[in-house]
């Protein structure tokens, strides 16, 4: 009747509404009315009973919370014993003190684990997770070079740019070192070359498609091995062959790049050492005369790799020179540059290239080298004939890389003590045939500034070009540690150097992939790991 007597006076679209929350009404008895006082003693004792049943429950929820987190942490270090926490045992109804007495121990008990695993916590995970997936592949910012291209071509020797690292020119040196791993990447999918034919055109898969090949490059040998290889192993196909595809002619082909970079780019990239005969080269460490030019002076090897014709294809220089020629008279007029990369002997002969395309014409537009991990390649006549040249020269050096203090004495120019400095100088005079000087502005890295890497890595990974990739990617400054926001993928340094990779990093990489490096020895090609996060 009540209901009807409200209802009467509420629109009737509201009584719905007034009705839900009149339930929820709780009338508050007089204290003057006995009976009234009784029934809040049972209201509270109610109330009592239901406060020890929401303990209950709480505690129950606390217990499921614990039990959920031993599950998650025995994944890092199982307990010996489940019942350690007493998740298991009844909880007793002694109050809330001992119930957050049992919480506190379990957490002091699991604390370690937590920190242990703090890194693979939900939110870090869904982050890596997110980078190992393919969407994730980002890169350093590709910003407008405009007018100051000529500074991050080497026109003021990087003055200032070098130590803190300038972010434009940290992904210029990464994108040329990627031309050369196009050319490893090239060669040792086809590395055979018939003796008798012409070679074809040959594939290059470059990651900068603003560029498009024009060139295939040869080196051959002016060494053989001896008759009796062939009969002792006569399986070693490509390894003796005396010519080789060493590297390749590019040039910026996309108007939206040209105008990035405020200039048309032409680059010539050149692989490392590959084949026994190249190997043998590298050997041949006497300095020989350079042509026309008795005080300048390179290895011997490495001349004879860069000037020997081959049977069926040009020696290196011919090739060269050709082909810039025939792209400066395509493109006359247009503002050009020419970049020369390379590593290991890719570094080394480009030097060499440098130096002849420098003066193969009246007007050559500026030439520049990016050489990784490369060694001594001539005496200090020959560095200075390249400065002459005008040419200018940015080598990267691993601080861990042997490859870069050799041919001549194992001690050089990075010695610090005044008094050696003068004795080597005694010992590297010009007429002595180990006299060797290196060439142009250094940017030294450091594998042991790497997070990743191990700091006692061997010599291939110190010497490896995705290291050297990785490790300019993450370079800030000499006196800085390896850059957090780093974004060079870290999957082709996992594939090639699992050994010196750091042993918690891989057991990462393990538990968000599902794969075991160690066993399986591959990340799956779609999967991209920036460094670091």
């Amino acid at each position: 009747m009540q209901s009807l007597q409200i209802s009467s006076t509420v629109p009737a679209k509201n009584a719905s509404i007034f009705q839900a929350k009149r339930a929820s009404f709780k009338r508050q008895p007089s204290r003057l009315n006995p009976t009234a006082v009784n029934a809040s003693i049972n209201t509270a004792a109610t109330s009592t009973q239901t406060l020890k049943l929401t303990t209950s429950s709480s505690n129950e929820v606390t217990r499921l919370h614990l039990s959920n987190l031993e599950k998650i942490l025995q994944k890092q270090q199982p307990l010996t014993q489940p019942s350690q926490l007493d998740l298991q045992q009844p909880v007793h109804k002694k109050g809330s003190t001992e119930n957050k007495g049992m919480v506190l121990e379990g957490l002091k008990r699991f604390w370690p684990e937590m920190k242990a695993a703090e890194e693979m916590s939900p939110r870090h995970l869904n982050r890596l997770q997110r980078l190992l997936s393919i969407s994730s592949a980002e890169y350093s910012p590709r910003n407008n070079l405009g007018s100051r291209w000529r500074e991050y071509h080497g026109c003021k020797d990087w003055a200032g740019l070098l130590d803190p690292l300038d972010e434009n020119l940290r992904r210029e040196v990464v994108r040329y070192g990627e031309f050369v791993q196009a050319a490893y990447h090239s060669f040792h999918s086809n590395p055979a070359m018939s003796a008798d034919e012409a070679p074809q055109p040959r594939y290059v898969a470059l990651s900068d498609r603003s560029y498009k090949v024009t060139k295939s490059l040869y080196a051959t040998s002016s060494v053989g091995l001896p008759k009796w290889v062939d009969d002792v192993a006569p399986d070693l196909g490509w390894m003796t062959q005396r010519s080789s595809w060493i590297g390749y002619v590019a040039v910026c082909d996309d108007r939206r790049e040209i105008q990035r970079m405020g200039r048309r780019d032409i680059v010539i990239a050149l692989r490392g050492t590959a084949t026994c005969l190249e190997w043998a080269e590298n050997f041949r460490a006497q300095l020989a005369d350079m042509p026309h030019d008795k005080q300048s002076k390179v290895e011997s090897g490495f001349l004879s790799l860069y000037n020997t014709r081959g049977a069926q294809v040009p020696s290196l220089s011919e090739s060269v020179l050709e082909e810039v020629r025939r792209l400066m008279e395509l493109y006359k007029g247009e503002t050009l540059s020419i970049t020369v990369t390379g590593h290991s002997l890719g570094a080394a002969l480009s030097l060499l290239v440098a130096d002849d395309i420098s003066t193969c014409a009246p007007s050559v537009p500026p030439v520049a080298v990016f050489s990784f991990g490369g060694p001594r390649v001539g005496n200090r006549g020959f560095a200075n004939r390249v400065k002459a040249n005008n040419v200018k020269v940015l080598r990267i050096v691993n601080n861990q890389d042997l490859i870069t203090r050799v041919p001549g004495n194992f001690i050089g120019e990075d010695v610090a003590n005044e008094n050696i400095k003068k004795m080597l100088n005694v010992i590297n005079n010009e007429e002595s045939e180990w006299a060797y000087s290196h060439v142009g502005t250094e940017l030294r890295v450091d594998t042991k500034m790497s997070p990743y890497l191990k700091p006692n890595a061997d010599v291939a990974c110190c010497h490896d070009l995705e290291a050297y990739l990785h490790l300019v990617d993450g370079f800030m400054a000499s006196d800085c540690p390896f850059r957090a926001n780093a974004k060079r993928s870290l999957v082709k340094l996992l594939n090639d150097q699992r050994s010196n990779v750091k042993k918690l990093y891989t057991s990462k990489a393990n538990a968000l992939t599902g794969l075991n490096l160690e066993r399986e020895g591959l990340f799956p090609s779609s999967s991209c790991l920036p460094s670091p996060s």
